[in-house]
Formats: C-alpha cells, sequence, structure tokens
C-alpha cells in the first residue's frame, strides 16, 4: 500500500512545486478584472498597444524632441528630464518629450516574446505614429539605459542622439574582463548577486525567488535603503518622501503583475544578449549627433569601474563622472538643466550633482 501511495505523493509534490515557480497569468489592462485604460497608446505592428505620455512644448513645434526610457519599477509619469526642467529652459531650447510604460508596465501590453531587439522596434514605432521625423533623440535612466544601447544596435539611423543616464550593466556582457567584472558584481549585496544569477542562469525561476519568503531577493523589489548612497538617501528624504503620487506611481508601474514588468526585465537585462555593446561603432562618425553618458561615482547600484572601462573601449562616448553623486543623481536640484544642456547643445551648465 505504501509503495502504491509514494508515487502519487511525489506527483503531487512536484506538481505543487511547479505551480509555484508558475508566475499568475498578467492583468491586462481594458480586460475583465483588469485595470483601467486612462493612458493615450498607440497599437504596435503585433496588435500590442503601448501607452505614452508628452511632456514639454507641443510637438509640432518642438525643435528637440526625445523619446525617454523609464527605469526598473517606474513608468511614464517618471520621465525626469522633463519633470525636472522649467517652462522658460523647455521654450528656450524647443523641448518635446515622450515618456512611455515598457511592455508590461503601466498601460502598456505585456510582451511575452520582450527582448532588447523588439524594444527598439517598439520605440522606432512610437516616434512613427507620434510624428517625431526621422531622427529623434533617446534617453534612458537606470534600467532605461539598456533600452538605449538596443536603440544604438538595431535602429542607429533613427537617432539624433543618445543619453544614458547611470545605465544598468549587465555583467555577462563578453568584452568585460574577468577580474574586473568579478570585483564589480562582488561589491553587490548578497541577495542582489543571487536575484541576478537566477535572472541569468535560471530565468524560469526568477518569479519564484523574487516572491518567496525563505530567502531575502532583490534590494532595489525590497526597496532596501543600503543600496543608496549619501546622496540618493537625501533625494529620497528630501523629493520623494514629500511627493504623495511616488507612491501610486510605483503601484501603477506594477499594476499588471510583477512578472511581466519586473520580472521580465530582470531576465532580458541580465540575460544572454544577442550583441556585445562594447563592439558597437560610432552611429554619430561625421559628428551629426553625439552620444552621452552619465555617471556618480558613488553609486551603490551600477559600479562606476564598468562605466569607466565602457567609455574606455567607446571614445565616441561623451563620458561624465559626476562626484559624489548617487544612482538617483537625475533628480538631483538643478541637474535636469545640466543634463539637456549638455545633451541637446554640447555646452556645460555649471552645478554640483552632488548638491
Amino acid at each position: 500500500m505504501l509503495k502504491g501511495i509514494a508515487p502519487v505523493v511525489s506527483v503531487g509534490s512536484l506538481s505543487r512545486a511547479y505551480q509555484a515557480i508558475q508566475p499568475p497569468p498578467p492583468k491586462i489592462c481594458g480586460s475583465p478584472g483588469g485595470p483601467p485604460i486612462t493612458a493615450p497608446r498607440i497599437k504596435l505592428r503585433d496588435g500590442r498597444h503601448l501607452a505614452y505620455k508628452e511632456y514639454g512644448m507641443p510637438r509640432e513645434k518642438a525643435k528637440n524632441k526625445i523619446i525617454f526610457v523609464h527605469g526598473f519599477s517606474s513608468c511614464r509619469h517618471d520621465a525626469v528630464i522633463a519633470t525636472t526642467l522649467s517652462a522658460d529652459f523647455i521654450e528656450e531650447l524647443g523641448i518635446h518629450v515622450v515618456g512611455f510604460d515598457k511592455p508590461g508596465y503601466g498601460e502598456s501590453d505585456p510582451d511575452p516574446k520582450r527582448t532588447v531587439k523588439s524594444l527598439a522596434l517598439d520605440i522606432e514605432e512610437l516616434g512613427d505614429q507620434l510624428g517625431l521625423g526621422s531622427r529623434f533623440y533617446i534617453v534612458g535612466n537606470s534600467m532605461g539605459g539598456q533600452a538605449v544601447w538596443g536603440c544604438l544596435k538595431y535602429i542607429p539611423n533613427r537617432l539624433a542622439g543618445a543619453g544614458l543616464l547611470a545605465p544598468v550593466v549587465n555583467y555577462w556582457w563578453p568584452s568585460f574582463p574577468a577580474d574586473l567584472c568579478r570585483d564589480a558584481y562582488n561589491q553587490q549585496a548578497l541577495r542582489d548577486q543571487w536575484t541576478l544569477l537566477v535572472a541569468h542562469y535560471l530565468p524560469w525561476l526568477t518569479y519564484w525567488w523574487n516572491t518567496q519568503k525563505l530567502c531575502p531577493a532583490s534590494s532595489v523589489i525590497a526597496r532596501n535603503p543600503d543600496v543608496f548612497s549619501a546622496q540618493d538617501l537625501e533625494i529620497v528624504k528630501n523629493k520623494f518622501s514629500l511627493d504623495p503620487e511616488r507612491e501610486k506611481q510605483q503601484q501603477y508601474a506594477t499594476q499588471q503583475g510583477v512578472f511581466e514588468s519586473l520580472h521580465r526585465s530582470l531576465n532580458i537585462g541580465f540575460g544572454k544578449w544577442e550583441f556585445d555593446p562594447m563592439d558597437l561603432k560610432n552611429p554619430f562618425p561625421n559628428n551629426e549627433g553625439a552620444v552621452h553618458l552619465w555617471q556618480g561615482d558613488d553609486d551603490r547600484l551600477v559600479p562606476v569601474t564598468l562605466q569607466r572601462y565602457i567609455a574606455g573601449k567607446l571614445p565616441w562616448i561623451n563620458y561624465h563622472e559626476l562626484p559624489g553623486a548617487g544612482h538617483l543623481f537625475p533628480h538631483a536640484e538643478g541637474m535636469g538643466e545640466v543634463i539637456m544642456k549638455e545633451f541637446l547643445t554640447g555646452e556645460t551648465k555649471s552645478t554640483s550633482a552632488a548638491e
């Protein structure tokens, strides 16, 4: 009798284990029981919808049209390069910014086939449907920087310029020297090292790993303050904690489910890429545009040593290292205008990122 029960128990245990690692289906916006559709959206080539938000001057009057790619647990409402600019500055430089929810975030439909390339093509189609012209600027913040690398690879002919703000790197890009990458990786908290290992080697376990309660998972998802620098903590205290909409935006970002937003971003961002960004060629050989990369030297999430290596390998990148700055420096007082002035005109507007 016991011999007959054992296989049944084994099958039952395996079934429960399988159920535990499977993410629930996403709550599609506009579907029964799903979040409502409140944003303007475009319909993409494969039938998915992409939600967007426009900032600054009307696009038909703007001189500089920019698509902004948000970070990890963010959304179209957090286009920091637009929300921190004064009206006079926007008027002076003729700035129009389009923020959008990446697939699976906010009100953009999930894309189970999402890759670095597919997101670049989504961005190209967004620019086309909104009439941004044959060339537009692209700026990515944090994890949004990985989309900028994709645009530099797959749609460089559509870019007027590219900006990377504290762009998250993939420790498995082949060109990184093993010792440099190992040292940078070991700077991360052990819980984050494990999170990235799971995302890279066992992506089918990413949902389980980040929702189980036995071991601590991603510091960012858990909002662990240990990942922040002194400047970051000041920004959180003086700006984020005083903004009643901030918490709503973070909840909005994952309203369709954490797997199709946060977890899929982990799997793509730290998985095996189809290309190595350090093999890219200068997209503006005749100086018809420029690529800029800003990085704080006190960033606890993105090691500055890896950004320095990238800048050394790609001398056509205009590299700006900010002393005393952490990962949230784009939100520091005055930094939005500093970044945009340099990015759009090549002029330096003096201020301190560590203020």
